[in-house]
């Protein structure tokens, strides 16, 4: 995850994950770690949390981001979205880069998003994938479900969300939406 196409799609997203350094940051599915390190590197002053039901996955996080665990800076879980042990209104971002396609009953999931993070609250959905244009990744993954953009969000107005901002790069494929509590 933390290389080849994740990279190129992870470049491309962050200049639209507008985030204030200070904030307090949850990236969902935190894959390899190297989110979480850059979010690290660019906020200095940020507190940034990852989750991810993958033991290996939390493992690789956790090592990545070894000294600033060490400095408090940095707390990663292994967890699901679905029953995350954070509290209501505790961040100012959340994100999940390319992680929603596994996510069980899509809009209960986002429901609970909405409620970890903060009155004014960002929650940034990146998808290297779509289905928009016939992109089905789902024929060939097990458990994947790719959605098109107005899927994405119509599940994020279900869930509570007040705004949604749509980003794409059609060719790749590439979406980032940015979805307001």
């Amino acid at each position: 995850m933390n290389h080849l196409g994740h990279k190129e799609l992870a470049d491309w997203a962050f200049p639209y994950i507008k985030i204030n350094n200070g904030d307090v940051i949850l990236d969902i599915g935190c894959g390899g770690g190297a989110n979480v390190a850059r979010f690290l590197e660019t906020y200095p002053d940020s507190i940034v949390y990852g989750i991810d039901y993958s033991p290996v996955s939390v493992s690789l996080t956790k090592k990545m981001n070894k000294a600033e665990i060490e400095k408090g800076r940095c707390c990663i879980l292994e967890g699901n979205v679905r029953h995350m042990p954070y509290e209501q209104n505790t961040f100012d971002w959340v994100t999940a880069f390319e992680t929603v396609y596994y996510w069980p009953d899509l809009v209960d999931s986002f429901r609970q998003v909405r409620r970890v993070l903060k009155h004014n609250g960002k929650f940034a959905v990146i998808n290297g994938a779509d289905a928009d244009g016939g992109w089905i990744w789902d024929r060939y993954i097990d458990g994947m479900h790719t959605y098109t953009s107005i899927e994405l969000e119509q599940h994020l107005f279900s869930a509570g969300f007040s705004r949604i901002e749509l980003n794409r790069k059609k060719e790749q494929h590439f979406i980032c939406a940015i979805a307001y509590k």
